[in-house]
């Protein structure tokens, strides 16, 4: 997969902390029920924590009781790439941004109509940008 905004590992451990490395760059998942966007409710666009770009709507957000982010459908067909990811003895679809391929977390086939989809995205992976009036 080829992403359109790329950095050296040294740029991505300069721009982003300790934690977004670890998540955005080494795949990681922040703990259930931690993350600053699990319970937020504000109109407004949710962006890529690495390079900005925009990847979900307030408006598809819901509580899925998973205890991360979940959103039934990306802002457009070309923010979020999926990949298959086998690791930890399981078969998962990967989110990831589709400029910069950062790891947001993963989309599970058990989400709300009407795409029955649930991106489970860790809030370390994004930023959030306020509807203005």
């Amino acid at each position: 997969m080829r992403f359109d905004k790329t950095r050296t590992d040294a740029e991505w451990r300069a721009e982003l902390s300790p934690e977004q490395y670890r998540i955005l760059r080494e795949h990681g998942t922040e703990p259930a029920f931690t993350g600053q966007y699990r319970d937020h409710h504000e109109a407004g666009e949710y962006r890529c924590a690495g390079c900005g770009a925009p990847l979900f709507s307030s408006a598809a957000k819901f509580d899925s009781g998973s205890g991360w982010p979940s959103f039934y459908q990306a802002l457009d067909g070309n923010a979020v790439a999926e990949k298959t990811d086998r690791s930890h003895g399981m078969v998962r679809i990967e989110a990831l941004c589709r400029r910069c391929g950062s790891h947001l977390g993963h989309v599970f086939p058990d989400g709300p109509a009407p795409t029955r989809m649930r991106y489970c995205i860790n809030s370390v992976a994004l930023t959030f940008r306020k509807k203005q009036d």
